[in-house]
């Protein structure tokens, strides 16, 4: 643990020290603020239960939330392997589950970092109403369970290129396909309609979060999802040590 421990405040440090780690908060932050005046506090909202307004912020950040974790996490390996140091850490007496699990922490600490700081925002409806606490924090827990399986495929792509281009192209449709799993679920008969609602990484699973409906069917698949990819991103450091 104290190898993880040494790669994660190393990657957070980067994080916090670097332009990229600001710029996707703030421009996370903005657009969320932005958002969440037009679609739920602002003139066009008309009038909506704080209920309503607290599901549609969670919606609206989910989104941002998703593309905040790919851009932060499309860096971790390929970046070090495009500049040449990820040597000094596959040749160091470090194993590669340990390198793997200390970047993915160190990503998923500082996105719920900037999402933590989007509270605010919930906080606004108590301006004009009152809002459920357990939404709120069921809501804020489906964020952080939907970034963490994001920033786990954002780092699988990272390990497979040492492009961060190609890294965003691979991360960006791997999430994109599991999106869109839902839609095709619509059109398709059993059973293929019940697999492809349950692989969808969003409107199957996050819809009850945003209301406060806290299933545990809904964290397992989270939970799993983010394992996978963390062990397919293993299975790939590893397999790079030989070529």
């Amino acid at each position: 643990m104290r190898i993880v421990k040494a790669i994660f405040r190393r990657e957070l440090g980067l994080y916090l020290t670097s332009a990229t780690g600001y710029g996707v908060a703030a421009t996370m932050l903005l657009l969320d603020g932005l958002l969440f005046y037009a679609r739920a506090l602002g003139p066009a909202a008309g009038e909506r239960l704080s209920a309503e307004v607290l599901a549609r912020f969670f919606y609206t950040t989910s989104g941002l939330v998703t593309i905040a974790a790919v851009a932060l996490s499309i860096r971790l390996v390929a970046e070090e392997r495009q500049s040449g140091t990820l040597v000094l850490l596959t040749t160091a007496p470090v194993r590669d589950w340990q390198i793997v699990a200390g970047k993915f922490l160190s990503a998923f600490v500082f996105l719920c970092g900037i999402t933590l700081l989007s509270f605010y925002m919930p906080l606004l409806v108590l301006v004009n109403g009152r809002i459920s606490w357990a939404q709120v924090g069921v809501g804020y827990l489906g964020l952080f369970l939907l970034g963490g399986a994001v920033l786990s495929i954002g780092l699988f792509a990272s390990a497979l290129t040492r492009s961060q281009l190609v890294a965003a192209v691979v991360a960006s449709a791997v999430t994109g396909t599991m999106f869109l799993f839902w839609q095709l679920s619509q059109v398709l008969p059993p059973p293929f309609h019940g697999v492809f609602a349950g692989l969808a990484i969003h409107s199957r699973h996050f819809q009850d979060f945003q209301w406060g409906i806290l299933h545990l069917r809904d964290v397992v698949y989270y939970l799993a999802l983010t394992y996978f990819f963390l062990l397919l991103s293993t299975k790939v450091m590893e397999a790079r040590r030989w070529v």
